[in-house]
């Protein structure tokens, strides 16, 4: 499990968010311009991206979801034994940090659904013409 450790679990998603971050170069490799458009099919080029796009988001999604409900745990665990014990000062010190950590992982799905805007209106503005799919 990826969720104790921030900082690796930053290096996962970085990974993950691999296909985003190339969106724009596989865009303008795949998609064919006036000239090759007989020479590639360009709709199940489109489509093929659409479901590494959507398959990429999920997986990150659900990624996040479960640290953020396992930190949540985490944090629900030790406010109980700083109530038993409210002068231990390591369970504080542990309790603020997994509190800080909670706050980043939420963070973090914002930062995933401005990732998901902006890859979906690249997407749409190069494969509009070729592949519209049911659910954007």
């Amino acid at each position: 499990m990826i969720c104790p450790d921030f900082l690796e679990f930053q290096d996962v998603l970085k990974k993950m968010r691999v296909v985003d971050d190339k969106i724009v170069y596989t865009l303008n490799t795949s998609i064919p311009t006036e000239s090759f458009k007989t020479k590639v099919d360009a709709s199940s080029v489109c489509h093929n991206l659409f479901d590494q796009i959507q398959k990429s988001h999920s997986e990150r999604e659900i990624v996040i979801k479960n640290c953020i409900v396992a930190t949540a745990e985490t944090v629900k665990k030790l406010k109980s034994a700083k109530e038993s014990s409210p002068d231990d000062i390591d369970v504080i010190k542990n309790l603020k940090a997994e509190q800080r950590k909670l706050r980043l992982l939420q963070t973090e799905l914002s930062v995933e659904e401005v990732i998901k805007e902006k890859t979906t209106k690249l997407f749409t503005e190069k494969c509009r013409s070729y592949y519209k799919p049911n659910n954007l």
